[in-house]
């Protein structure tokens, strides 16, 4: 990026170069892009921005909206005091993944005429072009959120999917699939419950007929009674 010509009404106030990185693991990896944010305080200076100020308190927070992140409302409130004449950020996406924070300072440069300098150029908010394209800046890096998120989302059922395929049992060809297996169990189940309960029902009902035809006879029976034979002396 070559630099252009600022304003002095820019150039008489001081800079903040905001740096960030999303997690521990890209501090401690990704150096590379630590040394390219770190840069931007050259950068700075190149443009006639004497006093520059390098913000890094937000390295290995996300840039979501769901964490706090110190670093920003720092930036935030600087900006407020109107004695930051141009933010510069590697790009729109360290400075804010969410609209609420984007927008918040993107409205504070208009207000106190803070120009926003990125890889790509510079914006002044003031100027419609330039308000209009921060703003699809700032739509664009939520949107790379919302699809990162969507990403892993995917990925982790398509795991989580083949993990469970895996532990089943593999079954040769042609045989019932498990789902089968147990349709086919809870239906001989089913079938010898009905069996079963059908078969205590006609018990029953072939006792209570017997019992009809033959009423029970009384108890103890009655005393049985001979003819009286003659005597024969």
């Amino acid at each position: 990026m070559s630099p252009i010509e600022l304003p002095e009404s820019v150039t008489s106030r001081a800079a903040v170069v905001y740096v960030r990185q999303s997690t521990l693991g890209q501090v401690q990896e990704n150096l590379e892009s630590q040394r390219r944010q770190y840069g931007l305080a050259h950068l700075a200076r190149s443009y006639g921005l004497s006093e520059v100020h390098v913000i890094d308190g937000d390295l290995g927070r996300s840039g979501s909206g769901l964490a706090e992140r110190p670093g920003f409302e720092r930036l935030v409130t600087l900006v407020c005091t109107g004695s930051v004449g141009a933010v510069f950020s590697l790009e729109a996406s360290r400075l804010a993944r969410n609209g609420r924070d984007w927008h918040r300072l993107v409205d504070m440069c208009g207000i106190v005429g803070t120009r926003v300098i990125d890889a790509d150029g510079v914006y002044d908010p003031r100027r419609p072009n330039d308000r209009l394209l921060l703003g699809l800046k700032g739509t664009m890096s939520e949107f790379e959120l919302t699809l990162l998120r969507s990403r892993l989302t995917e990925a982790q059922t398509a795991k989580a999917r083949r993990t469970s395929a895996q532990d089943s049992p593999i079954l040769p060809a042609g045989t019932a699939t498990n789902a089968q297996l147990r349709h086919g169990i809870d239906k001989r189940y089913s079938f010898m419950q009905f069996s079963h309960i059908h078969g205590v029902s006609r018990s029953r009902a072939s006792a209570q007929q017997r019992s009809q035809q033959n009423p029970p006879r009384a108890w103890p029976p009655p005393p049985l009674i001979h003819p009286t034979n003659p005597t024969h002396y």
